[in-house]
């Protein structure tokens, strides 16, 4: 059933009449996405409490005035505070396992679910407004500031979850993953670790500990570890949230949890690995207000840019973008798909996993085990009459060869590749079978990139770099002490890191005349890479000490994804 419109709830609760409701409407076309309720407000029409009584007429929920609400310890510890203030909610009770939320935004109702998978409890919503709301986390979660190493030393102090989990016992570790302990930990690490727009979770097994790590900016940090005895009663909880088979222990699994935090969607990608000592899980985090799908904000420079742009507006050819795994290579891509992407233009990609949907675009998904590989989805592809087309990798001469001919018949396709630096991505092509004249004829640009990390704003600190640190950068001393060198001291903000935040290098190689007679001539990436230099492309290097003398990176990070003998 549809909802009624809350500024027809306000015009019926009396509170507003029709021409004021059209004043309002008015008013909110100046400021597009501010819900109404808040624009009748500030026009000074309602107030705030009438707002809250509209949208629990709205939704059927009560009314709930958090002032004037007790709340029992026990409900507090249901909740920990990082979820109460990721989600904008305010446990008030728990009766026969309904927990009742007071929530500042009912019209998000995804909140509910993720509080159900969350915390195992039937969620009951109910109405308070977001001042309201955030003064009761103050007011109540001030003294009860509780941090993963609290909880884990609660688990540690637990003898008798010890004496259950450690036979193994399957009935024991679903006992335990429904414990309220074991829901608190893992909730606060998942909650955190997106706060902080980790990449991954990993909880790994050993003989004498279980680990869990974070993976925020490309770097692996490590947390508290829980009590080794608790690792299979984590890894069945992260089972159960993910729709995975508890009880195979044996084989590989994979599933997914859908989240909705603070109105963004979330997705953890789960991957369940069956080791010596245990199952080992990885979560990846898909978060899509992390990663901005735009070719303005990936971090390339006004010239590569410049030059990027005037490749994808070519009618046909293969656009490379390569690098090791982890190096951005799809953020650039979908960005540029998300450029051309309009009503006019038939774009369709085969993607193994799709990490992001976007609207307009045509996704498939590949599945191997079925037979659909990224080949045969290339062929089934064409039939669908795309303008462009994006082929998620090409590891085998078969996808190589459709590409081609895709590309040959008047298509513009994009791909990836795993090489070290754009010229090496000519001598792969020619290694899986490529011949060099459909290489000349078909591929326009490669773009090779990398991500450093990006030098924290807030404790960002000038220094003089050792002899021996600006050797490694191959430049003169004399020309290097002409500049300014940076660091990160560690502060707050950045987890005393140095670091928050990545931006890309990128080295982008146009195939121009003299490269097509190198590529023809079959010479070396070594002979490529000089020529493509006497063209002008800048190379990885190049970009990276550009960003070091701007300030925004170290040496220390630009020596670690880049090499040597990019430097002539």
């Amino acid at each position: 059933m549809a909802q009624r419109k809350l500024g027809q709830i306000l015009v019926d609760l009396g509170y507003i009449n029709d021409d004021q409701l059209w004043d309002i409407l008015e008013e909110q076309k100046q400021s597009p996405g501010q819900p109404i309720g808040q624009v009748a407000v500030r026009m000074g029409l309602v107030n705030q409490r009438q707002v809250t009584e509209a949208l629990a007429n709205q939704w059927g929920m009560p009314v709930i005035n958090l002032e004037e609400t007790n709340i029992p310890p026990q409900v507090l510890e249901i909740v920990p505070q990082p979820m109460a203030e990721m989600y904008r909610i305010m446990p008030v009770s728990i009766k026969n396992n309904v927990l009742t939320v007071a929530m500042a935004d009912p019209q998000n109702v995804g909140v509910l679910d993720d509080l159900r998978n969350f915390l195992g409890h039937e969620i009951r919503g109910a109405v308070s407004s977001q001042a309201d709301v955030e003064a009761a986390i103050t007011r109540y979660y001030a003294d009860r500031e509780e941090s993963i190493e609290d909880v884990i030393e609660q688990l540690s102090t637990d003898e008798d979850s010890e004496k259950r989990i450690r036979g193994y016992d399957l009935a024991s570790d679903e006992e335990m993953s429904d414990s309220q302990p074991i829901k608190k930990l893992l909730n606060m690490v998942m909650l955190l670790a997106i706060r902080d727009q980790a990449s991954d979770i990993h909880f790994e097994p050993f003989e004498d500990e279980f680990k869990i790590r974070v993976k925020a900016d490309g770097v692996l940090y490590e947390m508290v570890p829980p009590p080794r005895h608790l690792a299979n009663a984590i890894v069945s909880r992260i089972k159960v949230m993910s729709n995975l088979d508890i009880a195979e222990r044996r084989l590989p699994q994979d599933g997914r949890i859908e989240l909705n935090v603070g109105g963004n969607n979330v997705d953890l990608r789960v991957s369940v690995l069956p080791t010596l000592f245990g199952e080992a899980v990885v979560m990846r985090v898909l978060d899509r207000t992390v990663v901005a799908l735009d070719l303005n904000k990936i971090g390339m420079d006004p010239v590569t840019l410049g030059k990027f742009r005037a490749l994808l507006k070519r009618p046909n050819g293969i656009i490379l973008v390569t690098g090791p795994t982890g190096s951005g290579k799809t953020t650039t891509l979908y960005s540029a798909l998300n450029e051309l992407n309009d009503t006019e233009t038939k774009i369709i990609t085969s993607e193994d996993p799709i990490e992001y949907d976007i609207e307009g675009i045509v996704q498939v998904p590949v599945n191997p085990d079925v037979g659909v590989t990224f080949a045969n989805v290339l062929r089934a592809i064409l039939r669908h009459d795309p303008d462009k087309i994006l082929v998620g990798e090409i590891r085998d001469y078969e996808t190589a060869e459709i590409a081609v001919q895709s590309s040959l018949t008047g298509h513009l396709v994009f791909s990836t590749l795993h090489t070290n630096d754009a010229p090496s991505a000519i001598t792969r092509l020619r290694d899986m079978g490529v011949p060099a004249f459909l290489i000349t004829a078909t591929v326009e640009g490669i773009l090779a990139q990398r991500l450093v990390r990006r030098i924290c704003s807030e404790c960002r600190t000038q220094f003089s770099p050792s002899d021996e640190l600006l050797l490694e950068l191959q430049l003169p001393l004399a020309t290097a002490r002409k500049y300014k060198f940076y660091y990160g001291k560690g502060c707050a903000r950045c987890n005393n890191s140095g670091y928050k935040g990545r931006i890309g290098l990128y080295e982008l190689m146009l195939i121009s005349d003299e490269i097509r007679d190198a590529v023809a001539a079959e010479s070396s990436a070594d002979d490529i890479r000089v020529v493509a230099r006497q063209q002008g492309m800048s190379t990885l290097r190049e970009a990276g000490l550009k960003l070091i003398f701007d300030g925004l990176t170290t040496i220390d990070e630009v020596v670690r994804e880049t090499v040597l003998e990019d430097v002539e």
